[in-house]
This record gives C-alpha cells, sequence and structure tokens, in this order.
C-alpha cells in the first residue's frame, strides 16, 4: 500500500503542540527573529490565555492586521488552538477595504500593531474603521507607543496570568477537524473582498500534501515570500511546522536580503511563486555571485517561455509550476523536482491527494476528453466551505454534487498532468476569434529584451476588442511597440498580434497577482482621452512607426 493509504490529521493547534513536543522540532526564520518551534508554542499559549481573558469564545472571529513575524504565526495558532477563527487581513488593504472586511468579518478582537521601526502603522489604518464594527471589542496593540482605545503588549499577556492553562488545554479538545479554522479574504480583483470557510481538515491535510510533493525532511529549509495572509503562506508554514523543517519568510521582500537569506539558511526549496519576485532575483547583480546551489526547486507560476527561461538561470535545480486557490486551500495541482523537464516546464503537475478533478464544456456542462480545453471543476479534502455570509454566491459556485465551478480554462493530459489556460473571463474575443491571453503572453516572453508581460484587452469598434501588452523590460534592455509587433507578426495569428503596447516599470498588484482590470482601465481610459475607438492595423502600425 502506497504512504497515502491513510491519513493522519489534527487540528491546526495540535499539530503546532503535536510538533513542538518532538525532538526534532523545527523552526521560523524571518530577518528580524528567529524561533524553535517549542518557543512558537509557548508564545501561542500565552497569546490564547490573554485571548480567553478578553472572553474570547469558541467561533468568535479574531483579526490579524500585524508584520510578518513571530507574533503574526503566534496569534494565528493561539486563535484557532482556543476554537475561534483567524480572519488574516492582507496588509495591503486602505481605508475602502479594510471598512468592508472589518465589519463584515463580525470581529470581536483585532490584532495590530505600528509604530517604532515597522514599515506600516496597521494601528492608524483601522482608527477611522473603529465606530464601523460595533461587534469589535478589543484591538490588541502588539507594536510600541500603544495607548486607549487599544489594549496594549503587556496588559493583553498580563491578563492572560489570570487564566487557568487547563482552560486552553479543554478547549482545544472540542475543536474538531470540520471547524472552520480560518476566514481568509480573496483579494477582490472583480468585486469586494470575500472571506472563504476553510476547515482545520483542508490546511492540515493540504500541507501534508505540499510535504509529500516537496519530500520534505527536517533537515530542509523552505524560503516562502508570500505573506501569511496569502493562503501559499499558511500552507507551507503549517508543513513545515509539522514536518520539523525551517520556514524563511523575508517579512518585506528585497531581493538582496532574499539571496543572503538563502544562502545563509542553506534553503532547499523555493517558493517565489510569481514572476515579479523571482525575476526580482535571478536579475540582481549579486545572483550570479550568490551560491545558491543547496536549492533543488523552485515553484514558479509562469508561462512555459518563463519557466524555461528560469530553468536556464537555475540549471542545478528544477523549475516547477502549479496551479490554485484560496477556495483549493492553495494548490490544487503542484509539479515535482522528479517530473520530467516537458512536464516541469509545460504543465502545472499533478492533482494533489484528496482532490478530484473534472473539465468540461462550459457551454453544455458535458465532461471533456483528455487533452481538450473547458472550465475546470474540483472538489475535495481542500475545498473551502464556501463564502462568508454569501450563501446565493456560493451555491452559484459549488453545483449540487459538490463541485467548485473554478472559471479557469484547463486541460488534462492522459498521463493526469493539467495545463492552466487562463480565465473564461480573461479570454478576449477579436473579431470573432478566441484569444488566450496566456498563449500571447508566453509568446512575447520569448522576446531578449522582455522581462514581464500581461496581456489584457482593450476595446475597439472595428473587432470588439484588441490586444494590449503592458511590458516590463530587462535591466538594461530596450526595444519598441514597433519591434514588440514586428516579433509577432508573421508568427502568431494577425489577431493575436497586439495593437497597443505599453511598457511599465511597476505592477499594480492584487494581493500577489497582477492586476490585469487596472491595466485595462488604464488603456481603456487613455484611448478614451486621446478619442482613439479603432486600432491602426498593425501592419500599418510597423510601417508608419505609430
Amino acid at each position: 500500500m502506497s504512504d497515502m493509504g491513510w491519513t493522519e490529521v489534527t487540528t491546526v493547534g495540535g499539530l503546532i503542540s503535536r510538533a513542538a513536543a518532538r525532538e526534532d522540532a523545527g523552526a521560523i526564520v524571518f530577518p528580524q527573529e528567529r524561533a524553535t518551534t517549542v518557543e512558537l508554542d509557548a508564545l501561542a499559549q500565552r497569546f490564547a490565555l490573554g485571548l480567553l481573558a478578553l472572553g474570547v469564545g469558541r467561533g468568535d472571529h479574531v483579526g490579524i492586521l500585524l508584520p510578518q513575524r513571530l507574533d503574526y504565526i503566534a496569534s494565528f495558532v493561539a486563535i484557532t488552538r482556543i476554537g475561534a477563527v483567524p480572519v488574516p487581513i492582507n496588509a495591503r488593504f486602505k481605508g475602502a477595504e479594510l471598512g468592508h472586511v472589518i465589519p463584515h468579518a463580525e470581529l470581536s478582537v483585532l490584532f495590530v500593531s505600528g509604530g517604532g521601526d515597522e514599515v506600516v502603522d496597521y494601528a492608524a489604518l483601522v482608527a477611522d474603521i473603529i465606530p464601523t464594527a460595533p461587534l469589535l471589542r478589543h484591538i490588541v496593540h502588539l507594536g510600541p507607543g500603544a495607548a486607549p482605545p487599544f489594549v496594549d503588549r503587556e496588559t493583553f499577556l498580563s491578563g492572560g496570568e489570570t487564566v487557568d492553562p487547563a482552560e486552553v488545554d479543554r478547549l482545544a479538545t472540542l475543536v474538531r477537524l470540520r471547524d472552520v479554522g480560518m476566514i481568509m479574504y480573496t483579494s477582490g480583483t472583480t468585486a469586494e473582498p470575500k472571506g472563504c470557510l476553510i476547515t482545520h481538515e483542508a490546511m492540515v491535510r493540504q500541507a501534508q500534501n505540499y510535504q509529500q510533493r516537496f519530500e520534505l525532511g527536517p533537515e530542509d529549509a523552505y524560503w516562502d515570500p508570500l505573506p501569511l495572509f496569502h493562503i501559499g503562506g499558511i500552507i507551507p508554514l503549517l508543513a513545515c511546522l509539522d514536518i520539523g523543517c525551517r520556514y524563511c519568510h523575508p517579512d518585506q521582500f528585497d531581493p538582496r536580503e532574499a539571496l543572503e537569506m538563502m544562502q545563509a539558511e542553506r534553503c532547499t526549496v523555493a517558493m517565489p511563486v510569481f514572476d515579479t519576485i523571482w525575476l526580482a532575483i535571478l536579475n540582481h547583480p549579486e545572483f550570479e555571485r550568490a551560491d545558491l546551489t543547496s536549492l533543488r526547486t523552485a515553484l514558479l507560476l509562469g508561462t512555459p517561455e518563463s519557466l524555461r527561461l528560469a530553468q536556464e538561470r537555475t540549471p542545478w535545480m528544477a523549475q516547477i509550476s502549479g496551479s490554485g486557490s484560496t477556495e483549493s486551500c492553495a494548490n490544487l495541482v503542484l509539479g515535482s523536482f522528479r517530473d520530467p523537464l516537458d512536464k516541469r516546464l509545460t504543465t502545472c503537475g499533478r492533482l494533489m491527494n484528496g482532490m478530484e478533478i473534472r473539465i468540461i464544456d462550459p457551454e453544455t456542462g458535458t465532461d471533456l476528453d483528455p487533452g481538450e480545453s473547458g472550465e475546470l471543476l474540483f472538489r475535495g479534502v481542500g475545498l473551502f466551505e464556501g463564502y462568508y455570509k454569501e450563501p446565493e454566491l456560493t451555491a452559484s459556485m459549488i453545483d449540487t454534487d459538490g463541485w467548485f465551478h473554478s472559471g479557469d480554462l484547463a486541460s488534462m493530459s492522459a498521463d493526469g498532468y493539467l495545463s492552466y489556460e487562463g480565465r473564461l473571463k480573461d479570454a478576449l474575443k477579436v473579431g470573432g476569434e478566441n484569444v488566450s491571453p496566456l498563449e500571447v503572453e508566453d509568446f512575447i516572453r520569448a522576446h531578449p529584451a522582455v522581462s514581464i508581460v500581461s496581456v489584457v484587452g482593450a476595446p475597439d469598434e472595428r473587432y470588439g476588442e484588441v490586444v494590449t501588452a503592458f511590458i516590463e523590460l530587462n535591466p538594461g534592455a530596450q526595444t519598441s511597440q514597433e519591434e514588440i509587433v514586428d516579433f509577432c507578426l508573421d508568427r502568431i495569428a494577425t489577431f493575436k498580434v497586439p495593437r497597443y503596447v505599453r511598457f511599465v516599470s511597476e505592477w499594480p498588484m492584487s494581493g500577489t497577482k497582477i492586476a490585469k482590470r487596472r491595466l485595462r482601465d488604464q488603456i481603456i481610459d487613455e484611448l478614451r482621452e486621446a478619442g482613439i475607438t479603432q486600432a491602426p492595423s498593425v501592419r500599418r502600425t510597423v510601417a508608419s512607426g505609430t
């Protein structure tokens, strides 16, 4: 029988307690601090006692708006340990998003920080929102200089000294695997952020899937720059704590500091995920002098071309890809460093254990054959329970058989490898022809001057919409719209060739992803202000230099 013939699942709080009891307990590493799992467990216990002193009970929602440091992880573990529900809040949210999430999540307590040497004053961000959140009883300020109406760190921790520690243990035994263990708000690229209800079982079993796919052991060190309010931060963290290896997090990403951390900790797995992160490291002046030979694999959700180029820069290790979402509790599919090269560079890998996939015709709902492209549906142990306080939206996304309709386009090969082909709603319709932005991005990415490319549609009175390419160039590289168009002409179909090319040095971000909606809004506004309703012919664009 394989090693997946049985599973051993506990709650999130139980996972940390179990890990802390082992002799090979791991560690958490940040640039400013590090702690063993034993030290994390002790701090989480003090936080749990402090929460009980504030009157937090089973099922209460507790928000976390903190820097990416030990306090963040300790608060998360403490909340789950007493049967309450952590709500990690996107640290990039401003007044409008916070004004929605904090009242919508019905928080009873909120952890914040700010002041001193901290980059963001989270306490100041929430000050104006307090009156709009009537259920919010306490805001615990863990940073320096806290003053009313905030509860300062010393008061919070000393309050916990009045609580019997046995009460934490009693409450921990009452937490069920299928209890909601976290509400994680999505980035809200198309609407207000939505709260995904995720169970303890989903988090722990997906953490075990990460361990198995990456073949993690106590000797490993895992570098993960994704924020802890992102599902790609939490699940790898749990995987590392459970297996006893080091979890290395950069707090605020800086490519030079990332290189230093990966070298110093002899990291074996890197999870940059996005081109904007990985290319900043690969193109850094110190990359060529850095010793990253301890790395055996890196996870990059790029196009085949970007994966190929990254693999050429790092020939000693395996670039892999994957695909997932908050709704699937991190990766639905994930590659392995043991996969053949062509599978690693052209697919997103294989299905995670405990998950199921269907590829259907989006118009008829019929299942498609291997290799055919259609809408991706999934269900299984990682599937979220629904959107908080959104029963109609949940019912529209999860059908009566439990399948989540993702809105993603994908295909599955006969041997079980999934290829992600973009979003149904992102697909462009140019003069009646379907255009995949990912396909065009992958082609343009092969241009030697191009570092990152993002394709969106621009309105056009003749074709309905046309392709627009936003491009960030490699350091020191130069090119022009005409050269990019000429690079595409006669090599891809004319209706796929970009009619507009815009060069950028910074990207609008939604969480950790490029916000394509804002790029589309940008080109729409630009064309409207210029009075342009129809794009020029691509051949005339090259010939005239316009």
